[in-house]
C-alpha cells in the first residue's frame, strides 16, 4: 500500500518553492564566480555559447598562423643577416683585387690572389649556412618560402630564394684568373665583384621588403586574433563585480525566505496548539 501523501499548506508550499528558486540562482551566480563565465554552456545562452566558440575558434587558427609568420620572418632575417656579411667578404675581395692591381710584383699579386679565391670560398660557405630552421634563401640551391596568412590560404606570400653563391646562378665571381698575372685579369674580377654588390643589395632590398610584409601581416593577425578573443569574452565573461553583488543579495533573500517558511511552519503549529 502506497503511503500517504504528505500535503503543504499553501503558505508553506509558496516559501518552500521561493527558498528552492532562491538557492538554484545562487548555484548559478556561483559558478560564474568559480568560472568567469556568464555563458558556461550551450544551456545558459546557445546564441551566445556558439557565437564565441566560433570566434575563439578562429583566434586560435590565427594564433597558429602568426606562429608560422613569426617563424618565416626569423628565416628571411637569417637570409638578410647572410647576405650582409657576404656584401662585406665581396668588399674584402674587391680591396684585394684593387690592392693587386696597384703593384706589378708577380709574387705579391700571387699570394692575393690566393687569398682572393679563399675568400669565394668562405662566401659560398656563408651562404649555404645561411638557413633556419630547414630553409634556406641564399643558398646555391635555395628555397621558396611560402607564408599563409589566412585560414583558407587564399591570402599568401611566396618569397623566392635568391641564390647568394658565387655561381654563375649566383652573384657570379669567378676565382682570379692566371692568378691575377695581368692587369686585365684584375679588371675582370673587379668588374664581376662591381656586379656583385649591386646584386647582392638588389637582394637585400628584396628580402628587406618582403620583411616589411611579413611583420606587417604579424601584427595585423596578432591584433585581430585579440580582437576575436575580446568579442568572444564580451559574450561570454562574467562581471565579477556585479555577479558578487547578486551573490550578497541572493544570500539575503534566501535567509529571508528561510524565516518565513519558518513563520509559515510557526501559524501551522500554533493551529495544532488549539487542539491541544
Amino acid at each position: 500500500m502506497a503511503a500517504d501523501k504528505i500535503n503543504l499548506t499553501a503558505g508553506v508550499r509558496t516559501n518552500l518553492l521561493s527558498l528552492q528558486r532562491t538557492t538554484s540562482l545562487i548555484d548559478i551566480v556561483q559558478t560564474r564566480l568559480s568560472t568567469g563565465l556568464k555563458v558556461n554552456s550551450a544551456i545558459d545562452d546557445a546564441s551566445a555559447f556558439f557565437t564565441a566558440r566560433s570566434l575563439t575558434n578562429r583566434a586560435d587558427d590565427l594564433t597558429n598562423l602568426k606562429e608560422n609568420i613569426d617563424l618565416s620572418i626569423s628565416a628571411l632575417q637569417s637570409a638578410i643577416t647572410g647576405i650582409e656579411a657576404i656584401t662585406e667578404l665581396v668588399e674584402q675581395a674587391k680591396g684585394l683585387a684593387n690592392t693587386a692591381k696597384a703593384t706589378g710584383d708577380t709574387s705579391e699579386r700571387s699570394l692575393l690572389a690566393v687569398q682572393f679565391n679563399e675568400l669565394l670560398g668562405q662566401i659560398n660557405d656563408l651562404a649555404n649556412d645561411s638557413s633556419f630552421n630547414g630553409t634556406n634563401l641564399i643558398s646555391a640551391t635555395p628555397d621558396n618560402l611560402e607564408v599563409d596568412f589566412n585560414e583558407d590560404g587564399s591570402s599568401d606570400l611566396t618569397i623566392t630564394g635568391l641564390d647568394s653563391t658565387t655561381a654563375t646562378t649566383g652573384i657570379e665571381i669567378n676565382v682570379a684568373a692566371n692568378d691575377f698575372g695581368n692587369t686585365t685579369d684584375i679588371n675582370t674580377s673587379i668588374a664581376e665583384l662591381n656586379g656583385a654588390l649591386t646584386e647582392l643589395r638588389t637582394n637585400a632590398a628584396t628580402l628587406g621588403s618582403n620583411n616589411t610584409v611579413l611583420q606587417t601581416r604579424l601584427n595585423f593577425t596578432e591584433e585581430l586574433a585579440n580582437t576575436l578573443e575580446e568579442g568572444s569574452g564580451k559574450l561570454t565573461l562574467a562581471d565579477i563585480n556585479e555577479e558578487a553583488a547578486n551573490l550578497l543579495a541572493l544570500q539575503t533573500r534566501q535567509q529571508l525566505g528561510i524565516n518565513s517558511l519558518s513563520l509559515a511552519s510557526q501559524a501551522e503549529r500554533a493551529i495544532l496548539s488549539l487542539f491541544g
